[in-house]
C-alpha cells in the first residue's frame, strides 16, 4: 500500500518576535473583517486558537456567520482548506480516507480524506454519529490519523474549526466530554447589534462581489508565530493564580466535573498566545481572567441541581474567577 502526496512541514522564514505576532494577528483580523461585520472578540478567539495550535468550537444559532467565519479564516491563510458537512449517514472513512485497490498497479492505495487539510471546517459536527465524531479524536490531539493499522501524520499547521447548533435537537448527537475537551476554545457570535447589522446590509448590498477574505499570511510565517507563542513567559505567580482557578472548579459544589489537566495546559497556552497577540513577552493575570470562560466552560459539567436552576457553566466559571484573588507583584 502506498500513500501519495506526503505533506512537508513548512519552515518559518526570517526572525519573528511578539511584535511580529501582533502584526500577523492584525493582518488576519483585517482580512476576516472584510467578511464578518463586528464580532471582534469571537474573531480574536479563532485567531488565538490558530496561533496556539488549538481547535475552536463555534456554537450559535443558524445564520449568525459561524461557517462564514471559518471560511474567512482559512481564506486569510495560504493553507489547504477542507470542509466536512456532518450528517447522520457520514462514516469515518468519509473523514479519514479509504484504501482502494488500484487494478492498474495491482496494489492497494490510500485516498486521503478531508482530515488531511491544514484548516478543516467541521460543519454542524453534532449531526454526525458518535462513531464518526470519534474519528476526529486522534487527529485533534495527536495530529495524526490511523487507517487500517497505518498511522499518517497530519500537515502542519493543522486546525479544526467546528460549528454547532445548540438549539436543534432532532437529528443531532451531543458531543461527548472527551470530544469537547479536545477544543481549546469555544466561542459564539451572537446576533449583531443594530449598527452592525445596518453596516452589514449596506456593505453587502454595495460590495457583494468584493467582500471576501484575502491571503494575508503564509504557512511559514504562521508556524514561526506559533513557535514564538511557545516562548512567552509565565512566571510562578501567574501560574499559581491559574492553578487556583483550576482547583476551585474541581472543588465547586456547583460542578460535577471540574477542569482537567488538559484544560490547565490549554489555559496556560491560550494566555501565552493572547499575550503575544498583544505584543507582550509575558502573561498577565488579566490574560487568565479574560480567557477562563472560553477555555474552561465547555469542559465542565454542572450538577443536576445547578442545571435545574438554569445556571450555565460559563456563569459558574465567571463567578469562580471573580472570587479568586488576583496576585499583585510587589517590589
Amino acid at each position: 500500500m502506498t500513500i501519495e502526496g506526503e505533506y512537508k512541514v513548512a519552515e518559518p522564514t526570517g526572525t519573528i518576535d511578539v511584535l511580529a505576532v501582533k502584526k500577523l494577528a492584525s493582518n488576519i483580523r483585517d482580512s476576516i473583517q472584510r467578511v464578518i461585520v463586528g464580532k471582534s472578540q469571537t474573531i480574536d478567539i479563532a485567531i488565538l486558537a490558530l496561533l496556539c495550535r488549538g481547535h475552536v468550537l463555534l456554537e450559535d444559532v443558524p445564520g449568525t456567520g459561524k461557517t462564514s467565519l471559518a471560511k474567512a479564516l482559512a481564506a486569510s491563510l495560504e493553507c489547504d482548506f477542507g470542509r466536512i458537512q456532518f450528517t447522520p449517514d457520514l462514516v469515518p472513512g468519509d473523514v479519514l480516507g479509504v484504501n482502494f485497490y488500484n487494478t492498474a498497479k495491482g496494489e492497494f492505495e490510500f485516498r486521503k480524506g478531508p482530515i488531511f487539510s491544514q484548516i478543516l471546517l467541521a460543519d454542524e459536527i453534532n449531526r454526525a454519529t458518535p462513531r464518526t465524531q470519534s474519528s476526529l479524536l486522534e487527529a485533534m490531539q495527536e495530529r495524526q490519523a490511523s487507517i487500517d493499522g497505518l498511522t499518517t501524520p497530519l500537515p502542519e499547521p493543522f486546525m479544526v474549526v467546528a460549528t454547532l447548533n445548540p438549539v436543534e435537537m432532532e437529528g443531532t448527537f451531543p458531543l461527548p466530554e472527551a470530544q469537547l475537551d479536545r477544543f481549546m476554545l469555544r466561542a459564539s457570535l451572537g446576533y449583531p447589534d443594530r449598527n452592525e447589522e445596518s453596516s452589514m446590509l449596506d456593505r453587502f448590498s454595495r460590495e457583494k462581489d468584493h467582500s471576501v477574505a484575502t491571503n494575508s499570511v503564509s504557512a511559514q510565517d504562521l508556524i514561526g508565530a506559533m513557535d514564538v507563542v511557545d516562548t512567552v513567559t509565565v512566571n510562578a505567580t501567574v501560574r499559581d493564580y491559574l492553578l487556583e482557578i483550576i482547583t476551585r472548579t474541581r472543588d465547586s459544589n456547583s460542578l460535577r466535573l471540574g477542569a482537567s489537566p488538559r484544560a490547565s495546559l490549554a489555559l496556560q497556552h491560550a494566555a501565552q498566545g493572547w499575550a503575544a497577540m498583544n505584543g507582550r513577552q509575558y502573561v498577565l493575570p488579566d490574560d487568565i481572567k479574560y480567557l477562563a470562560v472560553p477555555v474552561l466552560a465547555h469542559r465542565l459539567i454542572a450538577e443536576t441541581t445547578t442545571q435545574l436552576r438554569g445556571q450555565p457553566t460559563a456563569e459558574i466559571v465567571s463567578s469562580i474567577v471573580e472570587s479568586t484573588p488576583v496576585p499583585i507583584e510587589r517590589e
